[in-house]
């Protein structure tokens, strides 16, 4: 899968976990796109890192400490995204756990 088509499947789960979550806001579609390009970014640099020194407690938590991990992530872009709005830490997880999900389902019907 190319960049051009990570990037659109991310604003794609983007839109809809915007449309199902409340408290989780993209106003607009620049914001939409902009929002799946840092995420991006994050997700190759910085959820590396993360990940790395959080092992052990991801490894007790057998693995789900990631959405907690991607919850700030989520925070963290969407101080960085202007346009894209969190309304608390709850949020960010419960749309963390989705944009999992719809991004999971969304690569499937890309490779059909």
């Amino acid at each position: 899968m190319g960049i051009i088509g990570k990037l659109i499947v991310n604003a794609l789960a983007f839109y809809i976990v915007a449309y199902l979550v409340p408290g989780f806001e993209v106003v607009g579609y620049q914001p939409l796109l902009v929002a799946a390009v840092v995420w991006g970014v994050l997700s190759l640099f910085i959820r590396p890192l993360i990940m790395f020194f959080t092992l052990p407690l991801t490894f007790l938590t057998l693995g789900l400490f990631t959405f907690v991990i991607n919850a700030g992530l989520l925070m963290l872009t969407a101080r960085l995204v202007e346009g894209l709005s969190v309304e608390s830490f709850t949020t960010a997880l419960m749309a963390a756990v989705l944009l999992s999900i719809v991004n999971a389902f969304l690569n499937t019907l890309k490779k059909i």
